[in-house]
């Protein structure tokens, strides 16, 4: 998938990665294992939260996708969050692989089996905290991390050799025995090449079932392997030229041990799956399916932040319908948020920050507001942006509504970094105030956001994938149709794009018999368009 593609890039710049392999091919990679884990996990959840409700539920087919699991919880609007909650748990396992490439306990290298144990149990730890304060992208984050030296685990000890047909339940305890792991005098392996390397580890090894991995090197770096111990393997690896040759790992088919490759995969799988039962039943069903991402209505959370300038005095009221409104329109169904979120923004202050999920007592709080002070044109609107974004879940929805120019504009790589973390979509509603004030020139003519102005509210919603929209006071309760649409969770948005100016363009976008409703939202001063189908 393309999000993964620059991680790729990185990870190909380092001669060594470990772990299971990150390119797609024949053998199964740290993002199918996780993957299929999670999927397989999250419609056991959903099939326990059913049976507690007395609901009926049906298993998805496999193979398991997003969607289809998202479909058999009974939340299809879910897909698109649940799988960004995938892609990002995957993005942060692959990354270990660029932070900690040569850090032997991230991969259970170097029989370091204590010291691996500690990142997965104390992740485990953080993650659990993480839920029950309702941080689900902290949570995600760690889980992403230690989902990675708990997967190499199986490919790079010899668990698998040892004869185990199940995980090992102890490296997600703190307090238990991980296993009889061999002391750094004993020898584990003996001098192999090519085929012969199926059967490299020392009989006694094996006999009395003695846990060990192998040591990874790389030039110029001069190899510490201890005498008799085993090496992970493979060209890069330097210490498998040093005696005892060869390599354990089982990282894909053409490793050293890669006839073990699919039973050291499917065992990781299945430790994947139950280290998220471990966290699910710390959390609870619901808990655990929204740190996933699904969830019976919408998860997001709903943020206003809102000019209460002088100059918005002719606004605030129209602000205010538009507000309620969009409220309105989203209550007792599934696009209704979870969260309600209120930043007003003035000159000097921005706030104080109102977040409920009372959609009354929300509306109050907007009803509430004045418009006062001020006393320049520009104000602090990437501040008021900035508080929003920071406060809400991933996957939110924000508008901001305001009359005059970023005063603040420094912090547009700060938002725009927030938005793509966050995956948060911001909708601007620039309005012209009808009354000489402040925003005027000397000769009392209207001083309106200048293009170069407007231009930073434009890159930011496009950066979102929202909207940037410039109407006149008596425009903007007309608007709210298109922002009211706009903030639905069956939305997809099939093209956004930006036009040339001074020369015209032409933008082409796929419609099948999947979509329904169309709709087509042109912004921007002085534009002609015409919109055609090539059926017609």
């Amino acid at each position: 998938m393309s999000p993964w593609l620059a991680a790729f890039g990185l990870l190909l710049l380092i001669p060594g990665a470990l772990g299971f392999a990150i390119l797609p091919g024949e053998s199964l990679n740290h993002l199918e294992i996780t993957e299929r884990a999670i999927l397989n996990a999250t419609v056991q959840a959903c099939r326990e939260l059913a049976k507690a409700e007395g609901a009926d539920f049906t298993f998805p087919t496999p193979p398991f996708t997003a969607m289809t699991v998202a479909e058999a919880c009974g939340t299809p609007k879910s897909s698109k969050s649940f799988r960004q909650a995938i892609t990002f748990i995957i993005l942060r396992n692959i990354r270990v692989d660029i932070r900690h490439a040569l850090n032997a306990s991230f991969h259970f290298d170097e029989e370091m089996f204590f010291q691996g144990r500690k990142i997965i149990t104390e992740g485990i730890r953080v993650i659990k905290a993480n839920n029950k304060q309702d941080n689900f992208e902290a949570a995600r984050q760690k889980l992403g991390e230690i989902l990675h030296p708990l997967q190499d685990f199986y490919s790079h000890s010899n668990w698998v050799e040892l004869g185990n047909i199940y995980p090992n339940p102890n490296l997600i305890r703190s307090d238990t025995s991980i296993g009889n792991i061999a002391e750094e005098s004993r020898a584990t392996c003996r001098n192999c090449d090519g085929d012969d390397c199926r059967n490299n580890m020392l009989e006694d090894i094996i006999e009395e079932g003695i846990l060990t991995s192998g040591y990874f090197g790389l030039v110029p770096i001069v190899s510490t392997k201890p005498k008799g111990k085993c090496s992970h393997g493979g060209p890069v690896d330097q210490t498998s030229n040093t005696e005892p040759k060869g390599g354990i790992n089982k990282d894909t088919f053409d490793s050293s041990h890669g006839h073990l490759h699919m039973t050291a995969a499917n065992m990781a799988v299945a430790a994947t799956s139950e280290l998220l039962e471990d966290i699910r039943g710390a959390a609870g069903i619901r808990t655990f399916l929204q740190m996933m991402g699904i969830s019976k209505g919408s998860s997001k959370a709903l943020c206003f932040v809102i000019d209460t300038t002088t100059s918005m005095s002719d606004d605030i009221d129209a602000v205010q319908a538009v507000t309620s409104s969009i409220i309105d329109s989203g209550e007792g169904t599934e696009d209704a948020p979870s969260l309600y979120i209120l930043v007003p923004f003035n000159d000097p202050d921005v706030g104080p920050l109102v977040k409920t999920t009372d959609p009354n007592v929300f509306k109050s709080a907007i009803n509430s507001l004045s418009a006062t002070g001020g006393g320049d044109i520009e104000e602090l609107s990437l501040s008021g942006l900035q508080l929003a974004l920071t406060s809400a879940p991933s996957n939110s929805e924000i508008f901001l509504f305001t009359d005059a120019p970023a005063k603040d504009k420094q912090l547009k790589s700060t938002v725009t970094a927030l938005i793509e973390r966050t995956q948060t979509v911001v909708n601007f509603m620039i309005s012209g105030s009808t009354v000489l004030n402040r925003k005027t020139h000397s000769d009392g003519e209207l001083n309106r956001i200048s293009e170069s102005e407007a231009e930073l509210y434009r890159d930011l919603a496009q950066a979102s994938g929202g909207l940037a929209i410039e109407v006149t006071k008596s425009e903007l309760p007309v608007a709210t149709s298109i922002i009211t649409q706009s903030s639905s969770s069956s939305l997809v948005t099939l093209l956004q794009a930006a036009r040339n100016p001074g020369s015209s363009n032409t933008f082409s976008f796929m419609v099948d018999e999947t979509i329904r409703n169309p709709l087509v939202y042109i912004t921007g001063r002085s534009i002609n368009f015409t919109l055609t189908s090539p059926y017609r």
